[in-house]
Order: structure tokens, then sequence, then C-alpha cells
């Protein structure tokens, strides 16, 4: 149920993650006034995107997966790419992308005009977006 739950809700990170990179850029780019809707999507990316890391936390510490390292030992798990991809890469990836949504909403908070405030939303978050997207399994998903 937990991997259900992590493959789905990961439908709705890339949705928001995009609309807010979108946004940004569209914002960054044609000079408009940072509003309450650009915040509001910049935040919910952020929330949403944090409640996906809990739930592929749990997910990954409560998978028979997990097992693999005990089992084969490090090495062999390195040498797996299809395991070292459930193990190591998806894992440590995606949580650097969600630091990076973190730091760029925290840096852009502290923005007093708009342009930038929309470029460093833009930035990191593009940034995130990418790292995401190269470390999703997709030869399985969603499941």
């Amino acid at each position: 149920m937990i991997q259900t739950i992590h493959s789905y809700w990961a439908y709705l990170v890339l949705i928001v993650l995009i609309s807010a990179v979108l946004k940004s850029a569209t914002g960054y780019f044609s000079n408009k006034d940072y509003d309450a809707n650009a915040f509001r999507l910049s935040l919910f990316t952020l929330i949403v995107s944090h409640i996906q890391l809990l739930i592929g936390l749990l997910l990954y510490f409560t998978s028979a997966r997990f097992d693999l390292w005990n089992d084969l030992g490090v090495g062999e798990v390195m040498k797996n790419s299809n395991i070292r991809l459930y193990l190591v890469e998806h894992p440590s990836i995606n949580i650097l992308a969600v630091a990076l949504i973190t730091i760029g909403y925290s840096k852009h908070k502290k923005k007093l005009i708009s342009e930038p405030k929309y470029r460093t939303i833009a930035i990191f978050y593009s940034i995130a977006l990418v790292l995401i997207l190269s470390r999703i399994p997709w030869s399985v998903w969603p499941y």
C-alpha cells in the first residue's frame, strides 16, 4: 500500500513542481509582480515534495529491498544497476532534489522584489525537477 501511495503521490509532485517552474519562469520573463498565487504554488510544492519524501523514507526502510543491503552486501548492491537504482540512486538524488526545493523556497522568501523571487524559484525548482525525472524508475512506474 505504501508503494502505491508513493507512486501515485509522485504524479501530484510532478504536476505541482512543473506548474511552479512554469509559473516562476513565466513571471520572471514577463516581469510580473510576485503575487499570492505564486507564493501559494511554491509553498504547496514544498509541502507536497516533503510529504513524498516522508512516504519514500517509510517505504525505503520497510520494504523487502532494504534487506538486500544485508543479504548481498554493499559491493553486490553497487554492481547491480537495478538494485543500485532503488537502494542508492533514487533515494539519494530525490533527497537532494527535495533539499534544493527547500533551499529555493527559503532563499526566495528573503528576496524583496519580484524578479529575484521568480528567478530563485525557477532555478532551484528546475534543477530539482531534472533530478527527480532522472531517477524515476520509468520501467515500473507507476507502482
